[in-house]
């Protein structure tokens, strides 16, 4: 998995590439969560996410609960795959997608 972080303000783009598993949630959270801070706005760019598990979707859902309190979230680009996926389990009612 790689990420590119992309910080004008209080805005954060983030884009991931790859796959968001077990075995890179984990960085993926650490890395994401002190970015955070001061972020009124978060883009999540999934063009290039080729997989998410559960553990991705936990890190999402973390994520989306820390912005709900300091500002907006959305998700963009994101692949059929992926969104078949947010659709399964119910993601796709829980996240805003621009």
């Amino acid at each position: 998995m790689k990420t590119t972080m992309n910080r004008e303000g209080d805005k954060l783009t983030v884009k991931v590439e790859g796959r968001l598993d077990t075995l890179t949630a984990p960085e993926f959270d650490d890395e994401l969560k002190p970015a955070l801070d001061g972020v009124k706005e978060l883009l999540l760019d999934l063009e290039g996410l080729e997989y998410i598990s559960s553990a991705g979707l936990r890190v999402l859902l973390g994520t989306c609960q820390i912005m709900e309190e300091q500002g907006k979230m959305y998700v963009t680009n994101v692949d059929d795959d992926v969104m078949d996926i947010f659709g399964l389990t119910g993601f796709d009612s829980i996240l805003e997608f621009v």
